[in-house]
């Protein structure tokens, strides 16, 4: 396999689209050698096959704002690959989605979904709709008017949507009753559902919950808790305030949260009322974190600025792609950080991650560490299949054994000659040779 001559090719099929250039190039970079050392994936072009999405669809959503205006947004849906069950994977609505994003994260979600062993291929959609200082009312129809057309392409063993960013469970609840009603069928055909109607136990706190378990195995590996660590955590919707949560349950110091306007420090700690006030900040609609800097004494809000300038042992970034680089990654090498976790997807740019392996930092993408999301999806879904509910205790345990699971493979995999464990590699390969072998049992279809 040539990478380079690949994603040359690659790139001329769909100029511009970067993030999901970048996001192929880490795993073929990855996989390079174990691809080489099994002719039969050549033979069957398995690299060819598993790049491109085996559908993208692209319609327009036409909406009636309060005033009375009609308004047009654009959104997707990209199928990529379904060969070890449906295609799985959140839809995002903000102003930023575009296709090479939503490519960037179906083509993620492939490798995440098997790291899991759960029955999920990798999908993902959205649309550049900003449910920010819409009304209830528009939101709504927003989504309805979306779904009468995605419902003709999803179902439960088909494609199984769930939220994202700008997706919660407000969101999920207005796109499954237009489903329902132009199906005329009660299933699992979205997670993330409200809990009265189908949705699972710890559904919201999962993506945070998990990321956590695979930081304390991270840690287990080299000896150490989490107890008395100090974490710095980006963002602070549904991911971020999971993370907090587990974090500080388990002794932990969350001392960072930011957003678009910049960042705020509580040397304190965010534990107790402040993490509860996170989900105030998310409600408000506003997109900022300054006003808990007037709320809690002691608080510093740092304005335009990004939390990876704080002094701490463990960085959490949680909010979106490539939003720790390379110039973040060296401050925080100088402040002597040991380790970094991706809770966002791709969170960190290509030189922030390099820096991280070169310098032996423990590093673990995202598709490993968020993996607690899709995963408690992956339950919902069993849950809605065998019309039952599990108790959150139940779920949790679940969630918790699958992240360790998860770690295992990465550990086995990606075990280099001098002890060090590089979580990049070890998870693409995991995640690859369960897709390819799979591809391959299925025959060129």
């Amino acid at each position: 396999m040539n990478v380079d001559k690949i994603l040359n090719n690659l790139e001329k099929k769909h100029p511009g689209e970067v993030e999901y250039l970048q996001a192929v190039r880490e795993v073929l970079e990855s996989i390079e050698e174990v691809y080489n050392e099994n002719p039969q994936f050549e033979s069957a072009n398995i690299i060819e096959r598993i790049i491109e999405p085996d559908r993208v669809i692209m319609f327009k959503v036409p909406w009636v704002d309060d005033e009375g205006n009609v308004k047009v947004n654009l959104g997707y849906r990209v199928q990529f690959n379904n060969a070890i069950g449906p295609y799985k994977g959140g839809l995002r609505f903000h102003p930023s989605v575009n296709l090479s994003i939503l490519k960037f994260l179906g083509f993620e979600q492939i490798f995440k979904n098997a790291l899991t062993t759960l029955p999920m291929g990798g999908g993902k959609g959205g649309s550049d709709f900003d449910p920010k200082g819409k009304s209830n009312a528009e939101v709504m129809r927003f989504c309805q008017s979306f779904m009468l057309e995605l419902w003709k392409y999803i179902g439960p063993e088909t494609d199984v949507p769930a939220g994202d960013i700008g997706v919660g469970g407000r969101e999920i609840g207005y796109l499954y009753g237009m489903y329902k009603r132009l199906k005329g069928d009660h299933t699992g055909v979205l997670t993330g559902k409200g809990s009265n109607w189908g949705g699972s136990l710890i559904r919201p706190e999962a993506t945070g919950f998990g990321a956590i378990y695979f930081v304390q195995e991270m840690l287990a590996a080299r000896k150490e808790t989490i107890k008395g660590k100090t974490i710095s955590i980006s963002g602070f919707g549904n991911v971020a305030w999971g993370a907090a949560l587990k974090a500080t349950e388990l002794g932990g110091k969350v001392v960072t949260i930011s957003g678009p306007d910049g960042y705020v420090y509580d040397p304190d700690g965010i534990s107790g009322k402040k993490i509860d006030y996170m989900l105030e900040l998310r409600s408000s609609n506003q997109d900022i974190v300054k006003p808990y800097s007037y709320v809690f004494e002691g608080a510093e809000f740092h304005a335009g600025k990004k939390p990876w300038e704080v002094k701490v042992d463990i960085a959490l970034p949680c909010a979106t792609q490539n939003e720790l680089n390379g110039q973040d990654a060296a401050r925080l090498l100088e402040n002597s950080v040991m380790m970094v976790a991706e809770v966002s997807n791709m969170g960190c740019t290509p030189d922030a991650v390099e820096t991280f392996i070169r310098n032996s930092i423990m590093f673990a993408p995202g598709k490993a560490v968020n993996a607690g999301g899709v995963a408690t999806s992956g339950l919902e879904m069993t849950q809605n299949a065998m019309k039952m509910r599990w108790n959150q205790q139940e779920v949790d345990g679940r969630l918790h054994e699958i992240m360790k699971n998860i770690h295992e493979q990465c550990c086995r995999n990606g075990k280099q000659a001098d002890g060090y464990i590089d979580y990049v590699k070890g998870a693409n390969i995991a995640g690859f040779l369960k897709v390819a072998n799979s591809m391959l049992d299925m025959g060129v279809i």
